[in-house]
């Protein structure tokens, strides 16, 4: 991939008072995606996923409910994990796994779609505005065709070192219950104005990227990635050193390449034509029993 913009840094943790790298780690790509109403796409299996897998698909979504929007409908997934992370609004879940409930603001859904399954998530009764973080990560090939399972954290239950939470994989002393799938890290940090902090990524987790949604974010390029924006950087081990112009709120990934390619279907991704036929047909079972049961048009 042609590099557009350059320096950024990627390391581990440790606040405010570790010294700038010696060679800032280059951003080699920036995006601010494309919007359609309140869904802003950063990445996608089809484009950056290639580059980033196995992070392949990150949306940042927010809508006021007084426009209308009823949330996300019922639909399917196999061969993937999503995790949405809600940055504001309560929003009510449900999913054929069996489970249902309220979400809270500032909790994590997590779905391992593995071999299929449907879900759908709507504000929940007399929230304003949701907004939030959807990340797809790739599973590998033992687990595209699994069972879904799926695991909805209330805020206080999304562990904490420093201004990051932990939504993903191990930061300092905090480690977070979802069970990662693969060797990975994702997190949500949020910095006030002026603050610096390092990210040094565990060995073997050269791939990183960092999308703001708040504030400007100094990462030792020549200008701030700014809210809305995500940036890719180079891979390697080294470590990130970030400087906040303003309160600022931003996710982070790190993670060991995932190996596979990606083969695609309108909702799924998974590592082969014949693991996608298993998981295209678990979904077409499920969605049958669905409208069978008057809950899809």
């Amino acid at each position: 991939m042609r590099s557009q913009q350059q320096h950024f840094d990627i390391g581990t943790d440790a606040l405010a008072s570790s010294p700038a790298t010696a060679q800032p780690r280059a951003i080699v790509y920036r995006t601010r995606g494309s919007t359609h109403g309140p869904i802003t796409r950063l990445v996608s299996p089809s484009d950056l996923g290639e580059f980033l897998k196995p992070f392949v698909f990150l949306d940042l979504f927010g809508f006021d409910t007084a426009g209308g929007h009823k949330g996300f409908g019922m639909h399917p997934h196999s061969g993937i994990a999503t995790l949405t992370y809600l940055i504001e609004g309560d929003t009510l879940y449900e999913d054929t796994t069996g489970e249902q409930g309220v979400l809270r603001s500032g909790g994590v859904e997590w779905m391992r779609s593995g071999n299929g399954v449907w879900h759908t998530g709507a504000p929940a009764p007399g929230v304003a505005r949701v907004r939030g973080f959807q990340l797809w990560v790739a599973l590998p090939a033992d687990t595209e065709n699994a069972p879904a399972h799926s695991l909805y954290l209330a805020p206080a239950q999304v562990p904490r070192d420093g201004p990051a939470r932990v939504l993903l994989g191990s930061y300092g002393a905090a480690t977070s219950p979802v069970p990662a799938p693969a060797p990975m890290t994702y997190l949500a940090v949020h910095l006030q104005d002026g603050q610096r902090w390092r990210f040094t990524p565990p060995a073997g987790q050269t791939v990183a990227w960092v999308a703001v949604n708040a504030g400007r974010l100094d990462a030792g390029d020549s200008d701030p990635i700014g809210a809305g924006e995500l940036a890719m950087l180079e891979e390697s081990g080294d470590a990130i050193d970030f400087v906040a112009h303003g309160e600022t709120a931003f996710v982070l990934g790190s993670a060991r390449k995932h190996p596979h390619d990606l083969v695609m279907g309108h909702y799924s991704v998974h590592t082969s034509p014949q693991a996608l036929a298993k998981g295209e047909a678990e979904i077409a079972r499920i969605g049958a029993q669905l409208r069978a049961q008057g809950r899809l048009g």
